[in-house]
């Protein structure tokens, strides 16, 4: 082989092992790219796999699980369980509660609309208990239910009774009111008894042309149907100072309770009145209770109601009486802001009562006496009512007379009674007086524009009731007993 041919092979292998070299450099160069590109997915992964991604719709959904993930998705699973597992156990107090306020029908429904009922052996032998329990109920009659009422709470004895016998509010306290003692004794007398708290609308059916028939309340057997309210609950002016409560407010915890002063000026919340009484003393006894129903309240409006001065007087200040131009020469920077913060603040703890069992009634605007009012007397009176006191307590067709007084004999209310004809116009279905007897009922029928009405005797239980006929509450409670020490007797005669 001559010179030449060894060149030209050398050349070829030279050539054949650069090629082989840049193959192998391009197949190294290709791998790492390729390596490359799985450590930023590997680490984008791992850095962002939690994040939510996005669709091309635009709606989140789960990354894709990623290792250490599983856990996460484990505790979602127990927690959505826990979730479930409370979610029962509220519905199942729920209606353990319906249950012990004799609401069997609405515990059943409660539990039966469960998403959990059919796989819930405990709700499903709730229903069959509830069931048996209401099968054992028994109507209570409509004709024995009867109807107990207090005025505002007497809360310090020395300051409403200090000024003694002859002065003419505490007089009258000692006549009409009830002290917080008596009163819990009573409450607690009445439980003991058997006694159940219902609403007038338990006793009657109101239909939308005002046609009222009779209710039917279901209890068991030796339980005692009754009805509670409470008039003048507006803290009136001349109450200032006798040791009352101020007002209604909801407190802190969005419960109604007393606003109440004391001798020393120190400003307290409590249950320093009817309202908020009743209500801690269900939540304890529930079974107090019918269908989770509470007391009426009956409210005039000269003052306001509820402890807050809604009248239209303390906007325009005219026509005040005495005790109003003394308020306002306390409160020189009451104006109309202050008013209308005013009624706010009275429809919200009316809403409040509502809520919880509270219905409202009429006691006419002024505390007028119907049975000497005239027609014309009672029609200005209702438009003051239903101007600057139902808008605030949402309408009522309930009216509890003052003075116990009434529209006509107990006879019932005729064709030709005009102020009956008048005040059923106006909405009124269920008219109450007081008539002092153990129970009191009457439908009336046959009246003008074909109407109705449901029409209730009720008894107060005060100072003078106590203090003369204690043999006229001997079903309720032992008046001797109850009777506060610190009344001075005798009680003023009325």
């Amino acid at each position: 082989m001559d010179e030449n041919e060894r060149q030209r092979r050398a050349r070829l292998r030279m050539k054949k092992r650069r090629r082989q070299v840049l193959i192998g450099r391009t197949i190294v160069a290709l791998l790492l790219v390729i390596l490359a590109a799985l450590c930023v997915f590997v680490v984008r992964d791992l850095v962002g796999g939690k994040k939510d991604k996005v669709t091309p719709e635009g709606k989140a959904t789960e990354a894709a699980a990623v290792p250490g993930t599983e856990s996460t998705a484990a505790e979602s699973e127990s927690e959505s369980a826990a979730e479930t597992e409370t979610e029962a156990v509220d519905v199942m107090a729920e209606a353990k509660l319906k249950a012990a306020q004799y609401d069997y029908d609405g515990a059943m429904e409660l539990l039966k609309s469960s998403p959990d009922y059919e796989s819930n052996t405990e709700m499903q032998q709730a229903v069959t208990d509830y069931a048996m329990a209401k099968n054992s109920l028994v109507e209570y009659p409509i004709d024995q239910v009867t109807h107990v009422f207090f005025h505002s709470m007497i809360v310090d004895t020395n300051r409403a009774f200090g000024k003694g016998a002859g002065d003419p509010t505490t007089d009258g306290l000692n006549q009409v009111m009830t002290t917080m003692s008596e009163f819990t004794q009573i409450m607690q007398s009445m439980y003991d008894k058997g006694y159940v708290m219902v609403s007038l609308h338990d006793m009657c059916n109101v239909d939308e042309n005002g046609n009222v028939t009779r209710g039917t309340i279901l209890l068991p057997e030796g339980k005692k149907a009754f009805v509670l309210s409470q008039d003048d609950v507006s803290y009136y002016h001349y109450q200032d100072g006798y040791g009352l409560a101020d007002k209604l407010l909801i407190d802190e915890n969005g419960e109604v309770k007393n606003q109440y002063t004391d001798a020393d000026g120190n400003v307290l919340i409590g249950d320093y009145d009817m309202v908020p009484w009743i209500d801690t003393f269900v939540k304890e006894h529930p079974d107090f209770s019918y269908h989770g129903h509470k007391g009426i309240i009956a409210l005039t409006g000269y003052n306001g109601i509820l402890g807050y001065r809604t009248d239209i007087a303390y906007k325009t200040r005219e026509n005040l009486d005495s005790f109003q131009q003394a308020w306002f020469e306390q409160h020189p920077d009451f104006d109309e802001a202050a008013y209308n913060k005013e009624c706010e603040d009275a429809k919200a703890v009316a809403d409040a009562m509502k809520a919880t069992g509270w219905e409202f009634a009429s006691h006419t605007w002024g505390h007028i006496n119907v049975g000497q009012k005239s027609l014309e007397g009672i029609q200005t009176d209702t438009e003051k009512w239903l101007n600057y006191v139902s808008p605030l307590v949402g309408g009522t067709d309930v009216i509890i007379f003052a003075f116990g007084a009434d529209l006509g004999d107990w006879t019932g209310y005729t064709t030709d009674n005009e102020k009956f004809n008048y005040l059923k116009s106006q909405g009124f279905d269920i008219y109450c007086n007081v008539d002092s007897t153990q129970y009191w009922v009457q439908f009336g029928s046959n009246v003008t524009n074909g109407g109705q009405y449901m029409r209730q005797g009720r008894r107060n239980l005060d100072g003078y009731r106590m203090y003369y006929n204690p043999e006229m509450v001997e079903d309720l409670f032992d008046a001797k007993a109850v009777f506060d020490p610190a009344r001075p007797t005798p009680v003023p005669p009325m």
